[in-house]
């Protein structure tokens, strides 16, 4: 398996895991540790926690989709009738390209094929509908920790924070599917 270049996005990620966790282990030792009873401390521990958790959920959920073959031919991931209409609503082709990317290189047409890259988007589209999953997870927190609405706000932002890349794979992958049969129209005419 070729080794890849770290991309900033994942750079950065791993930095606001470790930032997170230092953050919530010093807060939960002050606090729980009878060190420093402000509401605040706890608080700081619970939020740095809780972004830990929906950074590690994503990198972990994003290996553990590896081991299924998503194929971008599935029904799931065609185009519906309505989302041409709402990504021009939502002006998709202005902000698109300003996304962090994981690993931007999967998406090189220089090394991948089309049909590896619709893969690839289909793969990415999945790990972006199983992390709306894993930041509705983090209410559960409500249960150890009370104050329901910090946890819903925190599912709210970060599901709005995942939802962006669903838009974007699913605005671009039509293109690239376009592009896969127009050269399959290209080769079946040479053979022809």
């Amino acid at each position: 398996m070729a080794k890849h270049k770290v991309s900033g996005s994942a750079i950065f990620m791993y930095c606001v895991i470790a930032l997170a966790v230092a953050v919530s282990i010093v807060s939960f030792v002050l606090y729980y540790g009878g060190f420093c009873s402000n509401g605040a401390v706890l608080w700081t521990g619970v939020t740095a926690f809780t972004v830990m958790y929906h950074f590690w959920g994503r990198i972990i959920m994003g290996n553990v989709t590896k081991l299924f073959k998503i194929d971008y031919r599935h029904w799931w991931f065609n185009e519906r009738n309505f989302e041409k209409e709402l990504y021009k609503v939502l002006k998709v082709k202005k902000w698109k390209d300003k996304a962090l990317t994981y690993r931007p290189e999967l998406f090189s047409l220089k090394d991948y094929s089309l049909e590896e890259i619709a893969n690839t988007m289909s793969k990415a589209e999945t790990d972006h509908w199983v992390n709306e999953v894993i930041s509705l997870t983090t209410l559960l927190f409500a249960l150890l920790w009370g104050e329901f609405w910090i946890f819903a706000i925190s599912a709210f932002v970060a599901m709005l924070f995942d939802g962006q890349f669903i838009v974007i794979q699913r605005y671009n992958r039509p293109r690239v599917v376009k592009a896969i049969e127009r050269e399959k129209r290209k080769k079946a005419k040479l053979l022809a």
